[in-house]
């Protein structure tokens, strides 16, 4: 009996490499509707952008404390605006790609593309004029 060279050990083989994994996250996708795959992708963009404007954390770490100072985004760790351009840059691309794709959830989508965008704007030391900002040559310009 001959093994498929493509197929993955099973998992209770003691000698299975951890090659393995790449496999199953091509079978993953793979078996994956598209719309899966380009949300599983938007989510990643969308969650690596607000990251970089500094939208996670700090406000629920100060939750409750009222000697905590305001929140300020510019003060994370991990605030960057040149990354934060191109992650949003790359999400409105795709949202605009797979709009006709996204059927009812594609407000919501953009609705959050939009607060990206916004929020992007408000914490630039010099903000983009609407129609500059990141993304907006796919969106068009963004107002609030």
């Amino acid at each position: 009996m001959s093994e498929n060279p493509n197929s993955s050990p099973e998992p209770s083989d003691p000698d299975a490499s951890p090659a393995a994994a790449p496999d199953t996250l091509e079978r993953l996708v793979a078996e994956s509707p598209s719309i899966e795959v380009i949300s599983s992708a938007w989510m990643l963009l969308m969650s690596a952008a607000a990251e970089k404007l500094g939208l996670t954390g700090g406000a629920a770490e100060n939750a409750g404390d009222p000697d905590a100072a305001p929140f300020d985004p510019r003060e994370s760790s991990h605030f960057d605006l040149d990354e934060a351009r191109r992650l949003i840059t790359a999400l409105a691309g795709l949202t605009t790609a797979s709009v006709e794709y996204l059927g009812p959830h594609a407000g919501p989508y953009r609705d959050g593309l939009k607060s990206l965008q916004l929020a992007f704007r408000e914490y630039s030391s010099y903000p983009d004029e609407p129609g500059h900002g990141p993304g907006e040559k796919y969106t068009g310009p963004v107002y609030s």
